[in-house]
């Protein structure tokens, strides 16, 4: 995924599903110029991390 595409998403008011490493994540935040995504896994919402948005698919 690109860092555009991480924001529409993040953005949105609908729930796109978003996977890191097969686990579905929801993105809380996407910082366009450095292209990292703060991100948790919808099971655990305290567990948050900050990924390369490439990391991240549809």
């Amino acid at each position: 995924m690109d860092a555009k595409r991480a924001q529409e998403i993040s953005s949105s008011a609908s729930m796109i599903d978003v996977y890191h490493n097969g686990q579905p994540v929801y993105i809380e935040h996407v910082d366009q110029s450095n292209g990292q995504a703060t991100i948790h896994p919808l099971a655990s919402p305290n567990s948050k991390q900050s990924v390369d948005v490439t990391e991240l698919s549809e």
